[in-house]
């Protein structure tokens, strides 16, 4: 796998950009995010999206996989399960959205100027699936960030409390929490190699 660069600086999470990218109204968190221990049942749950994608798109699926904290034993997260799905082109979502939509997930987010990613939304149990094209910088980061937390126990417990302290902190959108999270994040990605 090559390593992509590290990731540029995100732009502030204001409303103005939160309504720009969202499909609706940005939703507001309902209460405080909860960090919960690692669930062995996680994988399995994964397993379960990820065959349902897989039914719904056929090949039009040419990657899907576990990522983000969920995907790393022993390691604290939110009770969500991140999954990325490479498409051809995720500017054709007539390609993919219906056969998605009619498996039960729901777009919610639209970003044309990051790598075109589309992010849906799965239930039972919540699930972000996270549209990318090939070779995409992103999706790499996400496969690198997650072996190494697989393989470093350390940087699994400092992400681990990062993310505790920001739970804690009181975000009003999931955007804030995921931007906050960005500087342990880079440190991270560089000490796996990425510059």
């Amino acid at each position: 796998m090559r390593l992509p660069p590290l990731p540029k600086p995100e732009p502030p999470v204001t409303e103005e950009w939160l309504r720009s990218r969202n499909v609706g109204e940005p939703p507001r968190l309902p209460g405080p995010i909860e960090i919960v221990a690692y669930d062995p049942s996680w994988p399995a749950l994964y397993a379960r999206h990820a065959d349902r994608i897989r039914g719904a798109l056929g090949p039009t699926a040419l990657a899907v996989a576990h990522v983000g904290s969920t995907a790393v034993p022993g390691m604290a997260a939110k009770f969500r399960i991140d999954i990325d799905v490479i498409i051809e082109d995720p500017r054709a979502e007539a390609a993919y959205l219906p056969a998605l939509e009619a498996a039960g997930y729901v777009l919610r987010i639209r970003e044309p100027d990051w790598y075109e990613h589309r992010l849906l939304h799965g239930f039972d149990p919540m699930t972000n699936v996270h549209v990318f094209p090939p070779d995409c910088d992103e999706h790499l980061r996400h496969l690198i960030l997650r072996d190494w937390l697989r393989d470093h126990p350390e940087d699994r417990a400092r992400y681990a409390e990062e993310k505790r302290r920001i739970a804690r902190s009181g975000v009003t959108y999931m955007a804030e929490y995921a931007s906050q999270k960005s500087t342990v994040i880079v440190d991270i990605l560089r000490r796996a190699g990425l510059t």
